[in-house]
């Protein structure tokens, strides 16, 4: 919770407080001020990015005010080139006006449901991963590249061995897949296309 609320103007703290918590009632998988490397090698931030594998969800809060009408044309077509490189790299954009936030804050809290439901609200099919399981997802989903078993149990300090027991299970699970090798896998990536994880 401090960390959510640290560094974050009114409009952000308002979203958490009067959005986001009463929709979720949790801030797990929600970071404030998350940093992404543009396509021109720049460094941005998302307002928030919720990161639950599969689904990363970049939110952003919107004010209207002086400086939304002052925008130059170069930074308008810039903020759009942006939104489009993020739906690229698959994440999906959710924006909120603060005004709706603070005179409509029920219509965005059951947007954030709806969202949420549709990917995990099936509870039958979710894969229930251990806590060195979730630990690796968390890794892949933060380096962002394919990564070897060797990697992986130095960050997470397991053996080599443990650590191919673990990815291999996660392959069987369709939640990693192979980024090279076939008969014996040499780095592992993850699978776009595994859903409903509970983590």
């Amino acid at each position: 919770m401090r960390r959510l609320q640290e560094g974050h103007g009114h409009a952000e703290r308002r979203f958490l407080e009067q959005v986001w918590w009463p929709a979720t009632g949790s801030f797990d998988h929600l970071h404030p001020e998350y940093e992404v490397h543009d396509f021109k090698d720049g460094t941005r931030y998302l307002d928030f990015a919720y990161l639950r594998f599969p689904m990363r969800i970049c939110i952003e809060i919107d004010g209207y005010g002086p400086h939304s009408k002052d925008v130059s044309r170069w930074q308008f077509a810039d903020q759009l080139m942006r939104q489009n490189h993020l739906v690229i790299d698959g994440w999906r954009i959710i924006r909120f006006s603060y005004d709706d936030i603070s005179e409509k804050p029920r219509r965005c809290q059951q947007l954030i449901q709806q969202l949420l439901g549709i990917w995990f609200a099936e509870e039958s099919q979710q894969l229930l991963l251990s806590p060195k399981e979730q630990q690796i997802i968390h890794f892949m989903i933060q380096k962002q590249t394919k990564l070897t078993p060797l990697e992986v149990s130095q960050h997470i300090g397991i053996t080599d061995r443990h650590a191919r027991t673990l990815l291999h299970r996660l392959v069987q699970a369709k939640v990693l897949m192979s980024a090279s090798g076939n008969k014996r896998i040499r780095s592992y990536k993850l699978n776009p296309g595994a859903k409903h994880l509970s983590w």
